[in-house]
């Protein structure tokens, strides 16, 4: 499905139907889309699916609008609208240069990096090189940098395989089948049932990146995308696309002399099943993807600390998402599972609980505006997962414009424990590091 409208917005922006808007002048966080456009999203959003978590209806300007929840990605709708969220990190950039176009390139750069986290993403690429490119929407990237990935294969040679066939052939080749031999020829016996191996470009890799291929002419709108992806559907016209992807993926067999096609593959898999881990497809079937920024956040943050402790700290390890304590008990039960998003142990000892968000600050403000509900749960943290012993908890927020140093100042939360609130900078591998009070020795860069 092509795009015919392209709209980029940010996290928690808002979207208002062209009836709705009347003429009137609205903000630059609420953006017009046209009416079957809003009409459809509104009906994702009122469904009982888990669709309406990713739109919530607001009032905003006296104007009935969708604001866009705390998901990043592409949005599809029937009349081929294509709406581009971005992380809401964009808003903190100082605009320089090309203004808010410039943001727009900040903040998809930042997702393509933290995306290399994600399980299935780790192909993405994010060179300087290739980042210079991302000025196409995000779809757009995703449908290059697979492009090339087949076009570097295809350089590299296809792999045909044996096919087992059976034919009713005017001439003997193969074996000879008796049994079906006689059930078929036993009058026209000019013929001959064989089995018979041919070899073919026909095989479960070939067919999958074929069918990819055809996925992603129909989302595809840029005209550099579309002319190579003409170019390498001539290449697959040979080989049939694959119908069960499903089975197709089941009978992959990469060996030694395969291993080039892996990433291909990986992109393949992205684009049969949706590309991310949530989708949106509702009554119309107009797929689309979106990641959850909350948990890309995370996954990001806990891959760093993990390769950063594995080399300079080998006796510490990195559990996420621990369990095991509970706020209460009540009647004898635990109560209110406590789980931190990042629990650094030494081997039967606590050492450290980070947790992180997803959200801007603000240093200007009293306390950077950190949440008082945010300080409750790391308190919670230190007393049951820390108890009766000195440790630290940290808040980890995204590092922006307005928050790129560390709160100078601990939050002192009795019982020795000290809860720290400390940006984290989003780069590629190298660029991304806390930066963190002279207190935290353990999470500075070296």
């Amino acid at each position: 499905m092509k795009a015919k409208n392209e709209i980029i917005l940010f996290e928690y922006d808002c979207l208002v139907g062209e009836r709705e808007l009347g003429g009137k002048r609205v903000p630059s966080s609420i953006h017009v889309v046209a009416d079957r456009a809003y009409q459809y999203l509104k009906q994702l959003c009122l469904s009982e699916e888990s669709e309406r978590n990713l739109l919530q209806l607001r009032r905003r300007c006296g104007l009935e609008v969708l604001q866009v929840q705390n998901y990043a990605g592409v949005i599809f709708t029937p009349d081929r609208t294509q709406i581009e969220v971005l992380p809401k990190l964009g808003k903190s950039f100082k605009e320089d240069g090309d203004g808010r176009l410039n943001a727009h390139e900040k903040a998809r750069q930042s997702l393509l990096i933290m995306l290399k986290s994600l399980k299935g993403f780790a192909h993405v690429q994010t060179s300087n090189a290739n980042i210079d490119k991302q000025k196409m929407p995000l779809l757009e990237v995703f449908i290059s940098q697979f492009l090339q990935s087949v076009n570097d294969l295809v350089k590299r040679g296809l792999r045909s395989d044996y096919i087992r066939r059976e034919d009713n052939l005017s001439y003997l080749k193969g074996k000879l089948n008796i049994g079906k031999q006689l059930r078929h020829n036993a009058v026209n016996k000019h013929h001959f049932y064989c089995e018979y191996d041919e070899f073919q470009l026909d095989r479960p890799a070939n067919r999958l990146i074929h069918a990819a291929l055809k996925k992603a002419k129909s989302l595809s709108r840029s005209a550099n995308n579309q002319k190579l992806l003409q170019e390498l559907e001539f290449v697959f016209h040979e080989v049939p696309e694959s119908y069960d992807h499903k089975l197709d993926f089941a009978k992959l067999n990469l060996n030694r002399g395969m291993i080039y096609y892996q990433a291909s593959l990986d992109w393949c898999k992205l684009i049969l099943e949706g590309f991310s881990p949530q989708t949106m497809k509702g009554s119309n079937h107009a797929a689309s993807l979106l990641f959850p920024m909350e948990k890309v956040f995370e996954d990001y943050v806990a891959k760093h600390l993990k390769s950063k402790l594995t080399s300079s700290h080998p006796l510490l390890d990195v559990i996420t998402q621990a369990k095991g304590r509970f706020l209460a008990s009540y009647d004898g039960m635990n109560k209110f599972s406590l789980r931190p998003d990042l629990l650094i142990t030494e081997g039967k000892q606590n050492r450290m609980v980070l947790d992180t968000k997803w959200k801007l600050l603000d240093v200007s403000l009293t306390n950077a505006n950190v949440s008082q509900s945010d300080v409750y749960q790391l308190f919670a943290y230190a007393k049951k997962y820390l108890p009766g012993e000195r440790g630290d908890v940290v808040l980890v927020y995204p590092s922006q414009d307005n928050f790129d140093q560390p709160l100078p100042h601990s939050f002192d939360l009795g019982e020795q424990h000290k809860l720290w609130v400390v940006p984290f900078v989003i780069g590629r591998p190298g660029e991304a590091k806390f930066v963190v009070p002279d207190e935290l020795e353990l999470l500075r860069s070296k």
